[in-house]
């Protein structure tokens, strides 16, 4: 699989990145499909301490066991929450940060993390302290980057003004084109963008629509209507017949390069597998590029400006 170097860091990651949260809480299934991960070549696995409070990472620790330096194991912190308990706080403090990652490192089974991200984040929050805690760390030899995950405009040009992050987590499909707008800014200051969410909840993949359940109906999907959703999905299959909706999906979300990797989930092995077979697709032609943009809204994020 094809790698791509992650803003200035030393860091190559391949073009498909393994979504963990999708893992679930079964045990003998989830470390068969990051078994599967990495046989495919994915060397990028993206979890974060909240998921299954914890459980996530520690599925991922007991996986990794035996090949750890074959990964760049990527996690988050900033949602404090207490095992048992529902719910969470937003904590970006470097007291809590600090914190934080000794019990991710410890769920891990690592004693450093290849790329620590900022679970979100607000104007309001004192980001001057929150990147003096990842600083530390770095020094500390206990992460080796860090980036932040967020589409919010004025918390991006911050962190790209006053920090050394080397990724912006930010989600980004055909159905969701907020990100191309800050495409050059990033590579501007040469940061990558991970990009999650590229199936817009499979509504990019050959699944029918029925099938994704009736709040899509209803509600549709961001700033497109159901029909407009029936309609577009139409339209790519028709103007570019000889390729997958999936693979249309993920090869899209690559045709910059200020895009490093495609953090795509899998709850399955077949799932798994098509998006591998997506990925090792030729790229798309300009034509093919230029297509899908005339079929789709290029939307702005009109909030946290």
């Amino acid at each position: 699989m094809e790698k791509r170097r992650l803003g200035d860091s030393d860091l190559l990651v391949s073009e498909l990145g393994f979504g963990c949260m999708s893992l679930g809480t079964d045990e003998k299934h989830a470390l068969n499909m990051i078994d599967q991960a990495i046989e495919h070549g994915i060397n990028y696995l993206d979890t974060a301490d909240l998921y299954d409070q914890g459980l996530n990472e520690a599925f991922i620790g007991q996986a990794l066991k035996g090949r750890r330096e074959q990964i760049i194991l990527a996690t988050k912190v900033g949602n404090r929450f207490e095992k048992g308990k529902e719910g969470w706080s937003w904590d970006p403090s470097k007291r809590y940060i600090k914190q934080a990652v000794k019990a991710s490192l410890q769920r891990l089974q690592t004693d450093y993390i290849d790329l620590y991200q900022l679970h979100g984040g607000t104007i309001e929050d004192h980001i001057d302290e929150t990147i003096e805690a990842f600083e530390e760390l770095k020094k500390e030899g206990v992460i080796r980057y860090y980036g932040i995950s967020s589409i919010r405009p004025n918390v991006i040009r911050e962190y790209l003004k006053r920090s050394s992050i080397v990724s912006i987590m930010m989600q980004y499909s055909i159905l969701d084109r907020r990100p191309e707008e800050w495409f050059s800014l990033i590579k501007e200051h040469r940061v990558s963008i991970v990009a999650r969410g590229p199936l817009a909840k499979g509504l990019l993949t050959n699944r029918s629509l029925d099938s994704l359940g009736e709040s899509t109906k209803q509600s549709g999907y961001l700033d497109y209507s159901y029909q407009e959703l029936v309609n577009v999905r139409e339209q790519l299959t028709s103007k570019i017949s000889k390729r997958s909706l999936n693979e249309m999906a993920l090869r899209y979300c690559l045709h910059d390069d200020a895009v490093a990797t495609v953090a795509a989930g899998a709850s399955t092995v077949e799932q798994l597998e098509d998006n591998v077979e997506a990925i090792d697709s030729p790229p798309l032609s300009k034509s093919e590029i230029e297509m899908i943009q005339a079929t789709t809204k290029a939307s702005r994020y009109e909030q946290h400006r």
